[in-house]
């Protein structure tokens, strides 16, 4: 797969990167892949492929699976597109070994909207008083951007069931998280968008535990992003 580098997309990209909202800090991954496979993404491919196929998967999974029935290779290369799509995100996590029911379909894109809007509105506050980014609404710049990018009415949207424990999902400083894919087949496109939210006070427990500094101070968030210090 490869990566596309989109400019709209980078610079919310780079504004997620750490939002101080009070409590807690944002942090936040918006990546567009072309499906389009070469090197060793094609070799794992049809890894994957031939592992789908021959790893017992029940009469009823091959029939139907959130991503399609199994049996049908346009149903297994959407499951692969998946795991690639996270492999690219977090190359310190192996996910060659997910399988279709490790991913949920979503019924539509509004279900996504509402969530990623009401998980972000503290983020859109941060964003309006930014130098430099709140010149429109963070929100409407966030959705024209993704809509630029991947057209959303021909999207099929998937979220990864994660497990917890094995991957970036399960940090015990997070309060919230969400991870969604926007797969357009016309455009042989994937939009990945994932968010979390990280308890300032768990995470400074960590660091006193480990030894490690993971989070800005509260004047380097100010510095960084202005006045989120500032925020209602």
């Amino acid at each position: 797969m490869k990566y596309l580098d989109l400019p709209p997309l980078n610079r919310i990209t780079s504004f997620l990167d750490h939002v101080d909202v009070g409590d807690t800090v944002i942090e936040g991954d918006l990546e567009c892949y072309s499906c389009k496979l070469a090197g060793l993404d094609k070799k794992l491919s049809k890894s994957l492929d031939q592992e789908v196929q021959s790893s017992g998967t029940s009469p009823l999974q091959m029939s139907a699976s959130p991503v399609g029935p199994l049996a049908e290779s346009s149903s297994r290369k959407t499951l692969i597109y998946l795991i690639l799509t996270l492999n690219h995100m977090y190359p310190d996590y192996d996910f060659s070994a997910l399988r279709a029911h490790h991913f949920r379909k979503e019924d539509g894109i509004s279900r996504a909207e509402e969530t990623i809007d009401s998980h972000l509105l503290e983020v859109s506050k941060v964003w309006a008083k930014t130098p430099g980014y709140g010149e429109n609404p963070f929100l409407e710049t966030l959705w024209s951007s993704i809509e630029e990018a991947i057209n959303l009415k021909d999207c099929d949207v998937y979220t990864y069931q994660s497990d917890m424990e094995t991957d970036p999902f399960g940090e015990k400083a997070s309060i919230w998280s969400f991870n969604y894919f926007f797969y357009n087949k016309k455009l042989k496109r994937i939009l990945y968008f994932s968010c979390r939210a990280l308890s300032k006070t768990s995470a400074e427990d960590d660091e006193e535990t480990d030894g490690s500094c993971k989070y800005n101070t509260d004047s380097d968030a100010e510095e960084k992003y202005g006045m989120a210090g500032d925020m209602d």
